[in-house]
């Protein structure tokens, strides 16, 4: 293994992307880039089903990426599945099948997430002055997003790709007026939600960072039609131009691949609406992307400053949680996941980290109220955009603090198909006990306290004198025990 490569993987509707990296003196350089194009979005049917077709398409291709993975290490891979994988109905299938060729697992990333990785891709390959907008056109959806430096201040991912509308537009590769402007209104329709935030809020440069942005800058220099950038009158120019052709499999346009061709249409009329509703008057393109957002995640946490504890810390600042209270369950967590994952043989990464968050945020419910406050705590968790997270860490974040107190009905446990059911459990195991232990919300109340596991069952030794004295925070404890008995969970509480 090879402990200088990163990789980050792009699982696109139209094509599949995969950067890897050496890191050297605290920063990366790219090394290799391979992409295919997949069009895994192509033949989705009404029951938003992917073809047997473009799954199969996708699984060759990833088993090309596998060659090429061997030699790095796991935890310096990550793999994100977007908009598709979002979408399709079947899409646990072929994320499993997936995970099997590439012997990792894949994380789905909402749109709010894809589009703030994408941001960071662009801000960390491009130099940006003031406020910028950057625009990314993917095959089922386009991120938009404002920001300045490294940090956004808008996000937002609104459902229209070039393979969408192609399939909407299109599909008959006829290119007339008729197509061109019923495109163009969808396009401006699915904006109309952002429009009044973004013109408020303003941008001083605009950058495209996606393949179809490339392939239209690529043909608008290749005619002669542009400076450099991308405008309306450009924009305006090729459209003209594809009418002429009157067909898709005619369009004969310098700088336009073949690869490219069909899905060409739908990329300028996304611009067309893009420019005219915004407005915007000059895009510049810029090589960042997911992928190296993607990248540059690691470099983040290489330096400890992990989006992810930004948004712990924003969530509990915002939902005015108990700070004190949850920095001692979290202390709690922690001491008991470090005393019990060897003899449970639990990975470290991702369960400490995230049932440290579980812990700071458990108590997120209370700004509903304190009855069934597990359930409310796991709807803000499961239905609040949290940068960093992925949906599937999101979910398990969501599910620790779901069976945090109270009777365990198991059956509730959404589907987590990334991770480990029994490490799963066993983490919910130590939250619990780490909450009910705290139940008095007092500071330096808990002695030193012996936990151990033998197989499924947890010994708790305390001191006698201790239990003598807080008969109260006992009696907590006992429930405890009665709960996880009503399990099957083995929870032994013996006296010193």
């Amino acid at each position: 293994m090879d402990n200088s490569l990163y990789a980050a993987v792009d699982l696109g509707s139209n094509s599949f992307h995969m950067v890897i990296a050496h890191l050297s003196e605290g920063r990366f350089r790219i090394v290799d880039r391979i992409k295919e194009r997949v069009r895994l979005a192509e033949g989705m049917d009404e029951q938003k089903r992917m073809s047997p077709e473009a799954m199969a398409r996708g699984l060759t291709c990833l088993s090309l990426f596998a060659e090429r993975l061997t030699n790095i290490k796991p935890d310096q891979i990550r793999i994100a599945g977007t908009y598709t994988l979002r979408r399709a109905s079947n899409a646990r299938e072929f994320v499993s099948e997936a995970a099997k060729v590439l012997n990792h697992p894949i994380e789905i990333i909402s749109g709010q997430e894809e589009a703030r990785l994408i941001y960071q891709g662009v801000a960390h390959t491009q130099h940006i002055e003031g406020q910028v907008l950057v625009v990314d056109i993917g095959g089922g959806s386009t991120e938009l997003i404002i920001g300045e430096g490294f940090d956004h201040k808008a996000l937002t991912s609104r459902k229209m790709g070039c393979v969408s509308l192609t399939q909407r537009f299109f599909a008959n590769g006829k290119l007339n007026e008729k197509a061109f402007h019923s495109a163009v209104l969808e396009t401006q329709h699915q904006l109309a939600p952002i429009i009044n935030q973004y013109r408020k809020l303003g941008w001083q440069s605009c950058l495209g960072s996606s393949g179809s942005i490339r392939a239209v800058r690529d043909v608008l220099q290749g005619e002669g039609w542009t400076d450099g950038a991308i405008t309306l009158a450009g924009l305006e120019r090729l459209k003209q131009e594809m009418l002429d052709h009157k067909r898709v499999d005619q369009l004969k346009l310098a700088g336009l691949t073949e690869e490219r061709k069909g899905v060409f249409a739908a990329a300028v009329t996304i611009l067309l609406g893009l420019f005219t509703s915004l407005p915007i008057e000059r895009m510049e393109y810029s090589d960042g992307a997911l992928r190296e957002g993607l990248l540059y995640e690691f470099e983040e946490r290489l330096q400890h400053h992990d989006i992810r504890e930004r948004t712990a810390l924003a969530l509990s600042t915002h939902y005015h949680i108990d700070k004190r209270q949850a920095n001692r369950v979290e202390q709690s967590v922690l001491a008991l996941f470090d005393a019990l994952s060897g003899p449970w043989q639990m990975p470290e990464e991702p369960y400490r980290a995230i049932l440290g968050w579980a812990a700071r945020l458990h108590e997120i419910g209370l700004v509903i109220n304190y009855s069934g406050i597990q359930r409310h705590s796991a709807y803000i968790l499961q239905n609040t955009d949290l940068p960093g997270f992925t949906q599937d860490d999101q979910a398990l974040l969501a599910a620790l603090v779901r069976f945090q107190r109270k009777g365990l009905k198991l059956s509730e446990l959404p589907p987590l198909p990334n991770h480990d059911t029994q490490t799963v459990l066993r983490c919910i195991r130590i939250l619990r006990l780490a909450v009910a232990a705290h139940h008095r919300r007092q500071d330096n109340l808990l002695p030193k306290w012996n936990v151990q596991a033998a197989e499924d069952q947890l010994v708790v030794t305390l001191p006698i004198d201790w239990c003598d004295e807080n008969r109260l925070l006992m009696q907590n404890l006992e429930k405890e025990h009665r709960y996880c008995q009503e399990q099957g969970w083995p929870l032994l509480f013996q006296l010193s």
